[in-house]
This record gives C-alpha cells, structure tokens and sequence, in this order.
C-alpha cells in the first residue's frame, strides 16, 4: 500500500468520496452531516491523502488547518471491502506524523454517535483520541461526538 497526497483530480478518488458522502447522507440527518464535498477537499485549508493498493483507492483522509496550532482530521474512509485490515491505522498515523511535521500540535475531529460509527470511534480511543466538547464552529448535536488529541 502507498499513501500520497492527492490533488482529487482523478475519477477514482472522485467516486470513492461520491460513495463517502453518500453513504454519511443515507445514516446521517443532513443537518449533522459535515463530510466535506470535493470542493471543500480542494480547500487551499486542506491536505488530503489517498491510500493505494496498485491501482485501486482503498482508502483516504485529510487535515483541515483551523489555526496555525490546530487542525481537524475529515474524511477518513475505508474502502468497504478493506475494512479492518489495517488501512485506517497505517493511514491515522501517517497522518498524526505529517500533522506534527505542518507543526500543528492538536488534531480534533467529528465522528458519528451512531452504532456504525462505533469502529472508527474505537479506532481514534487506541490513537490517543480523549472526547471533548465542540469545536472550531460545531455545535452540540446528538449525532455527533467530538474527540482531540495532543501531537
């Protein structure tokens, strides 16, 4: 597997995140819905990582700066067939590791307080993610959790 900064330019990654955003509509009310669009990956704000297996997308994920010391982690996906076979871990700690590098020294994100959410809830808990209250502009909301961690 290889992991790369992505540009989005490409189908493939165009649909993958299609799949994303449309999966995160279908289990979440859209109001509480925050995945961002391939617009909102484009952000000059944004880095975002695609995870290769020869030709294949198998999985993603992004920062977005919030301020110079902090940032949020979007869009970490796995591709349906590949979950649990360790690429959101080798992409989480690419991405802490990348995030120290930008000099960031806190990382937070939204995640989902629904059942289906429960894997990756648990995946950002063995990462040294604590829960917290709302931040950047989040709000509280029921379908919703928020977590952070110190780099």
């Amino acid at each position: 597997m290889n992991i790369v900064v992505d540009d989005l330019s490409g189908p493939q990654i165009a649909a993958f995140l299609h799949e994303h955003v449309q999966q995160m509509r279908a289990i979440t009310p859209l109001e509480s819905k925050h995945a961002l669009d391939l617009d909102g990956l484009r952000a000059p704000e944004v880095t975002f990582w695609s995870v290769r297996d020869g030709d294949s997308v198998v999985g993603c994920g992004a920062i977005k700066r919030l301020d110079a010391a902090h940032a949020e982690l979007k869009s970490m996906r796995t591709a349906p067939a590949r979950k649990r076979s360790g690429v959101a871990s080798l992409l989480l700690t690419h991405i802490l590791a990348e995030a120290g590098l930008m000099g960031f020294t806190r990382l937070s994100l939204e995640t989902g307080s629904a059942e289906f959410f429960l894997p990756a809830r648990k995946l950002y808990e063995k990462f040294g993610f604590d829960y917290c209250e709302p931040f950047a502009d989040y709000r509280p909301d029921p379908h919703s959790v928020f977590m952070t961690r110190a780099l």
